[in-house]
């Protein structure tokens, strides 16, 4: 039971790692650039991200966790639904570099809309092994719908900041 409760904090955790490091890399370039794009008047004020964020990454690697453990670990019947998760983790991850980084708004495009798939064939992957895990990550399908609708207004109302 000991370890149990080390796997249940280490698979809660690790969202975080990627969504901290995400920050802290791209923290000094952000806020100049990303307050001169134009972005549409329904755009979340930027202090509400990290609080949305926390609690979107604590259910997902909550979630994570249930699925693994519903599975048995590392088995061969958690490498698709945990194979999805890391993918879209990844994905996940990728999108600040792109976006504030490389101020790469087609890159940052492209990375949305492939985490959206994988995040919705996560879910849709996860649902037969645990309902609760399932439904835990349905908060965070709503957020990235509104961060691609958001990716896709910045990316069509800011043309000259496309692939700069």
């Amino acid at each position: 039971r000991g370890t149990m409760w080390a796997y249940t904090v280490g698979f809660t955790v690790l969202p975080h790692v990627g969504g901290f490091l995400g920050w802290f890399l791209n923290r000094k370039e952000t806020s100049a650039w990303y307050e001169k794009l134009k972005k549409p008047s329904w755009c979340p004020p930027r202090k509400m991200f990290p609080v949305a964020w926390t609690v979107l990454y604590t259910g997902m690697g909550y979630a994570s966790y249930l699925v693994w453990n519903d599975l048995g670990g590392c088995s061969s019947k958690a490498m698709v639904p945990m194979g999805l998760y890391g993918a879209q983790l990844a994905l996940n991850w990728a999108w600040p570099p792109f976006f504030f980084g490389a101020r790469n708004l087609n890159m940052a495009l492209v990375d949305i809309l492939c985490l959206d798939a994988l995040a919705i064939g996560t879910v849709c992957s996860w649902y037969p092994i645990s309902r609760v895990a399932a439904l835990l990550l349905l908060p965070y399908l709503g957020w990235l719908a509104m961060a691609t609708c958001l990716t896709i207004r910045i990316w069509k109302d800011n043309p000259e900041q496309k692939s700069e």
